[in-house]
Protein backbone atom coordinates (compact mmCIF):
# COMPACT_ATOMS: atom_id res chain seq x y z
CA UNK A 1 0.00 0.00 0.00
CA UNK A 2 1.38 3.35 -1.01
CA UNK A 3 2.01 6.10 1.49
CA UNK A 4 2.72 9.82 1.22
CA UNK A 5 3.92 11.90 4.15
CA UNK A 6 4.07 15.68 3.87
CA UNK A 7 6.21 17.95 6.00
CA UNK A 8 7.56 21.49 6.08
CA UNK A 9 4.42 23.49 6.77
CA UNK A 10 4.22 26.22 9.38
CA UNK A 11 3.52 29.86 10.10
CA UNK A 12 5.28 32.42 7.92
CA UNK A 13 4.95 36.15 7.40
CA UNK A 14 3.71 37.57 4.09
CA UNK A 15 6.56 37.66 1.61
CA UNK A 16 8.28 34.74 3.27
CA UNK A 17 9.19 31.32 1.96
CA UNK A 18 8.60 27.68 2.84
CA UNK A 19 9.60 24.40 1.28
CA UNK A 20 7.19 21.51 1.56
CA UNK A 21 8.33 17.91 1.17
CA UNK A 22 6.35 14.78 0.43
CA UNK A 23 8.07 11.47 1.06
CA UNK A 24 6.73 8.47 -0.84
CA UNK A 25 6.86 4.77 -0.12
CA UNK A 26 5.16 1.54 -1.17
CA UNK A 27 4.79 2.27 -4.88
CA UNK A 28 6.84 2.96 -7.98
CA UNK A 29 7.53 6.64 -7.44
CA UNK A 30 9.51 7.14 -10.64
CA UNK A 31 6.52 6.15 -12.77
CA UNK A 32 4.01 8.34 -10.96
CA UNK A 33 2.83 11.84 -11.70
CA UNK A 34 2.96 13.86 -8.50
CA UNK A 35 0.87 16.86 -7.59
CA UNK A 36 0.37 19.36 -4.80
CA UNK A 37 -3.14 20.41 -3.86
CA UNK A 38 -4.35 22.80 -1.20
CA UNK A 39 -7.56 23.36 0.68
CA UNK A 40 -8.35 26.60 2.47
CA UNK A 41 -11.03 26.75 5.17
CA UNK A 42 -14.49 26.70 3.62
CA UNK A 43 -13.15 26.16 0.12
CA UNK A 44 -12.80 23.22 -2.22
CA UNK A 45 -9.47 21.48 -2.65
CA UNK A 46 -7.60 22.95 -5.60
CA UNK A 47 -4.72 21.76 -7.74
CA UNK A 48 -1.60 23.86 -7.19
CA UNK A 49 1.14 22.18 -9.22
CA UNK A 50 1.93 18.96 -11.07
CA UNK A 51 5.18 17.34 -12.14
CA UNK A 52 5.61 14.52 -14.62
CA UNK A 53 7.22 11.22 -13.67
CA UNK A 54 10.62 12.28 -15.01
CA UNK A 55 10.37 15.85 -13.79
CA UNK A 56 10.61 17.19 -17.32
CA UNK A 57 7.18 18.81 -17.30
CA UNK A 58 5.59 21.00 -14.66
CA UNK A 59 2.32 22.87 -14.52
CA UNK A 60 0.99 25.46 -12.08
CA UNK A 61 -2.27 27.11 -11.29
CA UNK A 62 -2.20 30.75 -12.35
CA UNK A 63 -2.24 32.15 -8.82
CA UNK A 64 1.14 30.59 -7.94
CA UNK A 65 3.02 30.91 -11.24
CA UNK A 66 6.35 32.61 -10.72
CA UNK A 67 6.21 32.09 -6.94
CA UNK A 68 6.03 28.32 -6.44
CA UNK A 69 8.28 25.62 -7.87
CA UNK A 70 7.54 21.90 -7.86
CA UNK A 71 10.42 19.46 -8.15
CA UNK A 72 11.18 15.84 -7.40
CA UNK A 73 14.01 13.48 -6.52
CA UNK A 74 13.30 10.03 -7.91
CA UNK A 75 16.21 8.51 -6.01
CA UNK A 76 15.06 9.82 -2.63
CA UNK A 77 11.38 9.40 -3.64
CA UNK A 78 10.47 12.89 -2.56
CA UNK A 79 8.49 15.66 -4.22
CA UNK A 80 8.98 19.26 -3.14
CA UNK A 81 7.06 22.49 -3.33
CA UNK A 82 9.20 25.58 -2.92
CA UNK A 83 6.96 28.51 -2.06
CA UNK A 84 8.20 32.09 -2.18
CA UNK A 85 6.57 35.52 -1.90
CA UNK A 86 3.84 33.93 0.18
CA UNK A 87 0.54 35.72 0.55
CA UNK A 88 -2.22 35.38 3.15
CA UNK A 89 -4.38 33.77 0.47
CA UNK A 90 -1.88 30.91 0.27
CA UNK A 91 -3.00 29.82 3.73
CA UNK A 92 -4.31 26.27 3.44
CA UNK A 93 -3.64 22.65 4.17
CA UNK A 94 -1.32 21.37 1.45
CA UNK A 95 -1.59 17.80 0.22
CA UNK A 96 0.49 15.75 -2.17
CA UNK A 97 -1.08 13.23 -4.50
CA UNK A 98 0.18 10.39 -6.61
CA UNK A 99 -1.45 9.64 -9.93
CA UNK A 100 -0.66 6.82 -12.31
CA UNK A 101 -2.92 5.54 -15.06
CA UNK A 102 -4.37 2.16 -14.17
CA UNK A 103 -3.37 2.38 -10.53
CA UNK A 104 -4.90 3.80 -7.36
CA UNK A 105 -4.40 7.43 -6.43
CA UNK A 106 -2.69 8.11 -3.11
CA UNK A 107 -3.03 11.19 -0.91
CA UNK A 108 -0.95 12.37 1.98
CA UNK A 109 -2.40 13.55 5.28
CA UNK A 110 -1.62 17.19 4.61
CA UNK A 111 0.56 19.89 6.14
CA UNK A 112 -0.75 23.25 7.34
CA UNK A 113 0.63 26.47 5.86
CA UNK A 114 -0.40 29.73 7.50
CA UNK A 115 0.67 33.10 6.10
CA UNK A 116 0.07 35.90 8.54
CA UNK A 117 1.77 38.86 10.13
Amino acid sequence: QGQLVESGGGLVQPGGSLRLSCAASGFTFSRSVMSWYRQAPGKERELVATISSTGATTNYTDSVKGRFTISRDNVKKVVYLQMTSLKPEDTAVYYCKRTRTGFNDYWGQGTQVAVSS
